[in-house]
């Protein structure tokens, strides 16, 4: 008898007849961590056993920050357009119509307005999943006009960013978009109004070197990669040996570019325990 029926192990079940245990059931992190994926989703997608954060996108955050989930989206319907009518490996055109009907998302950012805590608040968070989370001609637009509503209402502003930097695919146009919401930040600024930065894993590019890293208070969640360039290019340039940990949000928060990290469990506290140290109003539990 061939060994591979293995009969004497009680084992007779033909490969042909054998299932798979189904995808998506189970959830490995990088330092080999293995967790059921609806306790993942319990921990609010965070390895209970090594603190990993997984990427999220801009649905969870809403679900984590805002109170029953209940929010209003701004500029909602916005979508890019191939302006420049730019091809590369594959039409512009046809990279936007796949990311949309893969993901589901307009584009790579979405804008909300709802309480959290019981407190007004529009978060804007940014969408890995979209085209690794570049920042085209839209993402500037919709940050721009949810600082607009922060302006307006005066509510305190949450950027969540999580992106590879600017959208090439719309060259000239797409490096605006720094200028763009910087300056509407300063508005913000002027105004008084709160405005929360916080970088996830990655915030790179154009978005770090614009508003990632204006917010009146910056934090990050652990084990973020946070800079311009990544580190590989970093070392490719300089020709030398990177210090440990470069470019995460620990490197970063020891060197004073953040102010704080938040578990992600706490990211709803913290955030409003800022905002109501600042404003002068008593902490909510």
């Amino acid at each position: 008898m061939a060994w591979f029926k293995r009969k004497e192990k009680g084992i007779q079940t033909p490969t042909e007849n054998k299932k798979d245990t189904p995808r998506g059931l189970w959830y490995k992190s990088p330092t080999g961590k293995i967790i059921d994926s609806d306790e993942l989703e319990e921990n609010l997608w965070v390895s209970p056993e090594d603190g990993y954060h997984v990427r999220i996108g801009s649905k969870e955050y809403f679900e984590i920050l805002f109170d029953d989930n209940d929010y209003k989206e701004i500029a909602k319907s916005l979508t890019s357009k191939d302006i420049l009518k730019f091809e590369d490996t594959k039409k512009y055109v046809d990279r936007l119509k796949e990311a949309t009907n893969k993901t589901q998302l307009n584009d790579a950012v979405k804008v909300a307005v709802g309480k959290s805590k019981g407190e007004k608040l529009v978060v804007a968070a940014m969408d890995f999943a979209f085209i690794g989370g570049s920042m085209g001609s839209v993402v500037g637009e919709k940050i721009a006009r949810g600082i607009d509503y922060s302006l307006k209402h005066k509510i305190p502003f949450l950027m969540i960013s999580k992106s590879g930097g600017a959208r090439m695919m719309e060259a000239g146009y797409s490096l605006m978009q720094m200028a763009k919401t910087s300056a509407k930040l300063a508005q913000l600024s002027d105004a008084k109004i709160p405005y929360i930065s916080l970088c996830t894993d990655p915030t790179t590019g154009g978005i770090s070197a614009s508003f990632a890293m204006l917010g009146d208070i910056n934090i990050a969640e652990p084990g973020a990669l946070i800079g311009f360039a990544g580190p590989r290019i970093v070392k490719d340039t300089t020709g030398k040996d990177l210090p440990e940990g470069f470019q995460t949000s620990e490197f970063l928060l020891e060197h004073g570019f953040l102010d704080f990290i938040t578990h992600r469990k706490n990211l709803k506290k913290n955030v409003n325990l800022y905002l109501d140290l600042i404003l002068n109003k008593p902490i909510r539990h």
